[in-house]
């Protein structure tokens, strides 16, 4: 290869580059405002002025944040962190575990469950809210960690997208397995989840997403501040009594550095996940 093909195999393609930067600009815009209003005082931020960036960087909405004593910031992240680590990961294994059986485990059962575990996607939220909230309630699951974590632990359409992937499962492996003896587990924790680690990173990520951002079910569940999340503690700064906004935003960049830290750290998984590739020999 000559040295001018090298260097033409070597140029940056800058046209890709700035269209990146330029479509990044508006998914970057959000993060600016929140870091921005964090860092103003409460009349800078109720002034008719535009400013894009404050004129003296304040951190009185972070120290607001976690002073608060009627407002356990710090309790509220570490109650979050609990929910989006345990449910994320359980909830990933679980439909994983429903997506092989249904698509891999030959019983006459086994569709009329599929259709059904698909028709729970139609059902509204809004109609199983009220039920679900006595079930638990009448459980004892009301300001307890397993009433914030276990009615979000099925995720119907995480079970609809493994037993596509199982369904392109190559059978020539599984067959592989049963000749050295392995049963449906076996197959399922030897060959088939190991080959499908991209799709539950993925998935995985979506759920601590979710389970992170929750609002409305853990404001029913958790009544007493020491089992609220973060995003029902940030609420207390927007009141009819109280309008804290430095504080808010302080907040709400807080809550967004996890998500951005397993964001980053999974990003390669993700985009293997949703490519739904790489099957392991």
């Amino acid at each position: 290869m000559s040295e001018r093909s090298a260097r033409r195999g070597r140029r940056i393609p800058v046209g890709s580059y700035l269209a990146a930067v330029v479509f990044a600009v508006p998914f970057l815009l959000p993060f600016y405002l929140l870091l921005r209003n964090s860092l103003m005082t409460q009349a800078e931020l109720g002034a008719l002025e535009w400013h894009w960036w404050p004129e003296k960087v304040s951190l009185t909405g972070f120290t607001d944040a976690f002073d608060n004593s009627t407002v356990p910031l710090g309790r509220a992240l570490l109650n979050s962190a609990l929910v989006a680590v345990i449910s994320a990961p359980v909830s990933t294994l679980l439909a994983s575990m429903a997506g092989y059986a249904v698509a891999r485990i030959r019983v006459a059962a086994a569709r009329p469950v599929f259709v059904l575990v698909v028709a729970t996607m139609m059902v509204p939220g809004a109609a199983t809210f009220v039920p679900t909230f006595v079930v638990v309630g009448s459980m004892g699951g009301v300001n307890t960690l397993w009433g914030l974590i276990v009615p979000g632990l099925f995720n119907a359409l995480a079970v609809l997208l493994f037993r596509g992937f199982y369904l392109r499962f190559p059978q020539e492996i599984e067959d592989a397995g049963r000749i050295d003896g392995l049963g449906h587990l076996g197959v399922y924790l030897r060959l088939a989840l190991p080959n499908s680690v991209g799709l539950c990173a993925a998935l995985g990520v979506l759920s601590f997403i979710e389970h992170w951002n929750s609002f409305l079910w853990p404001l029913v569940i958790g009544q007493d501040p020491a089992f609220w999340t973060v995003q029902v503690a940030m609420s207390t700064n927007l009141t009819s009594q109280a309008i804290n906004l430095p504080a808010l935003f302080a907040s709400a960049v807080i809550s967004v550095i996890p998500l951005a830290l397993v964001f980053l750290a999974a990003q390669r998984y993700i985009v293997r996940g949703i490519m739904a590739t790489g099957i392991k020999g």
